[in-house]
This record gives structure tokens, sequence and C-alpha cells, in this order.
């Protein structure tokens, strides 16, 4: 077959979206199909076959990830050229639109894959009023609604985002649940020892997240948790992999709390080393409340590591309370007891550590 993959962010960003293209374009690849890749511009030179970049442009609070600009003449001359089977937007935006528009033009099938929780991402919009918010949430429900209705088939990383669909956007047919995979063998053949001499973590408890520094991602609440916590154990640290709009303002956060020096801010680190860091914790904390999947806490389970996280859409399909480690409310004093539990029990410790693995 010859499949088109419309997407706004693809490689270098390091994504949940990115890692479940990347990871898909590989698979249908060895199965021996075309796959062509359209995304957004960067400044890199493409080490695989099929890339095509539309131009991009840095946004207020997405500079870390160039913002595709729909609209390339070399482009919209090739698509038609490569007698394409099916288009598959990662999007229901920019390059969405694009992949919606010549999939009519062409009249081809279109498929949608509903990576994100769209309304937790309103935020970016600067209207600042509540209620001027709350409508730019349903004008968005309503808009993505009829974008599905357009699309011939629609897939979903978790069973907890298909009742989404089906309980709040009327989705009743056409749909497939198709979580992201990982490989397993780089978080099994992890070695963390020379991450944590590197940053000086030895003696210390290490609580690990991931992921983009964002509102969306609830990292306040994660890190009034750890502050509570650190209560009773003073050698916990928090480590943060990630970057994003919200740095500067968690960094004075944890300044506010009094915590700062136990919370390392690392940045982006190659994707290869990510197993490496989560080998060097104790265990995984996780506060988002906006997955559909949750692949980095697919890849701290891999890694071994035990997880306390708040229950919710994605985490939940991945994390079984009680097996994997906690699922708690999105209350501080829950979540800190929970790290508390965790750490108080060793036995139970390692229990988590071998279902998580």
């Amino acid at each position: 077959m010859q499949i088109a993959i419309f997407t706004n962010n693809y490689l270098p960003v390091i994504s949940g979206v990115v890692r479940s293209v990347s990871a898909y374009r590989q698979a249908l690849c060895a199965l021996g199909h075309n796959v062509f890749v359209f995304a957004q511009e960067d400044q890199v030179i493409d080490q695989e076959p099929f890339i095509f970049r539309y131009p991009s442009l840095p946004l207020p609070g997405t500079a870390d990830v160039p913002t595709a600009f729909p609209l390339s003449p070399h482009i919209d001359w090739l698509v038609p050229h490569l007698k394409l089977d099916v288009i598959h937007t990662q999007h229901p935006v920019l390059l969405g639109q694009v992949a919606a528009n010549k999939a009519k033009k062409l009249n081809l099938p279109l498929v949608f894959t509903f990576h994100t929780q769209y309304h937790e991402y309103t935020h970016y919009v600067p209207l600042p009023q509540e209620t001027v918010q709350e409508f730019l949430k349903e004008a968005v429900h309503d808009w993505l609604k009829n974008f599905m209705r357009r699309c011939q088939h629609i897939v979903v990383p978790s069973q907890s985002m298909l009742e989404i669909l089906l309980n709040e956007y009327g989705l009743d047919s056409n749909y497939t649940v198709i979580p992201t995979g990982i490989d397993l063998g780089p978080y099994q053949q992890a070695d963390g020892a020379d991450i944590r001499a590197r940053h000086g973590w030895q003696g210390e408890i290490v609580m690990i997240s991931i992921g983009r520094l964002s509102k969306e991602k609830n990292w306040k609440f994660l890190l009034r948790a750890a502050a509570r916590a650190m209560q009773k154990y003073p050698a916990l640290r928090v480590v943060l992999l990630g970057d994003g709009p919200e740095r500067t303002n968690l960094e004075q956060f944890t300044r506010d709390l009094g915590i700062r020096s136990k919370v390392d801010f690392i940045g982006f680190v190659d994707y290869e080393e990510v197993p490496d860091y989560l080998d060097a914790a104790d265990f995984f904390g996780f506060a988002s409340t906006s997955e559909t999947q949750g692949l980095v806490t697919m890849e701290a389970m891999a890694a071994g590591l035990p997880v306390v996280a708040v229950d919710a859409s994605g985490t939940r399909d991945i994390v079984q309370n009680g097996v994997h480690g906690f699922l708690v409310d999105q209350d501080i004093e829950a979540f800190a007891q929970a790290i508390d539990q965790l750490l108080s029990n060793r036995n139970l410790y390692h229990d988590f550590q071998r279902a998580a693995s």
C-alpha cells in the first residue's frame, strides 16, 4: 500500500505522538508498505526516506515545538503523483485539515488517530476569561466531532479514550483501539549507575517524571505532593525529564515551595538515554490528567519502576492499582500518602517492581 501520514509533529521533536508515528511507520515499512510522512519543517536533515516538510513557525507558548504552516506548492503537486491508497492524519488541525481536504479531493479513505484531549489545551488561546474558555472548549468539542464525521475510520490508543469518544462525541462505529507499543529491550538492558553518579543522587530516593513542561501536565500538583512527602522523606528528590513553556514558572514554583534544591530540571535528553534515567530512579510519579495512553508510564514500568499516579484516562489503562503501584484521586494528601505507602513497605515495593517489569 501507499500510505500518507500527516502529522503536525515529527522528529526531532520528542513526544508521545512522534513516538507513535515513528513506531507505526517502521512497522508498516517492515511489512512492505510505502509510508510518506508529511510534517513540520525543523532544523534537521532527515535520515529516513519519504519525509516531506511543510514550512513552520514558532508560536507563543509552543516555541519548543515548531508549528506547521499548511501551505506548500511542492507538496500539493507531489501528493497526487504518489498514487496513495489511504491518508492517515494524527491531528484534526493544520496539517490535519490538509489531509482531510486531499483525501476528499483524491477520493481516498481518511483515517484519524485521536492522540490528544484537545479541550485540555484551550489555555494556549489568549482568552483569559473563564466563561470564554468554557465557550472555547465547547467550540473545540463541536468542531472535533464534525471533523471525525469526515473520517472513514478512527483509531484510539486506549479503552478509556474510546469510552470518552463514545460518551462525549457520539462515536458509534468505524473505530479501533490500537495502543502504541514500545521495544522492551532498551529498558530491560538499561543501567542507571552512571546517571546517578553524574547527578550526585547516591543515597537519595529519586522520583522521576517525564513530559512536556506545560500546564496540561499538572506539574504543580505533582510538586506540591512531593513537597508534602518530603516532610517525612527528606532524602526524596524529584527529577523531571522534559522541557517546555512552563519551565521558568515551575522553577520559581519550587522556590516558593522551598524545595528548589530537591528538584532537578533535566530538560530534553536523547531518547536513547531515557531508559538509563528511568533505571536510575526509584519510582515514577505522574499527575497528568490529559493523557490518551500514557506512553511514558508504560516506559517507566518497562524499566521496572513502581508507579504513583493520578487516576486518569490513559494512565488507568496501563497501571493496575495495587499491582503496579498506586492510582489516587487528584488530592495532594492522597498522593503523598501513596508515596509513603510505597517507600515504607519494601516488600510491597518489590512486588510492584516485579509486576511492572
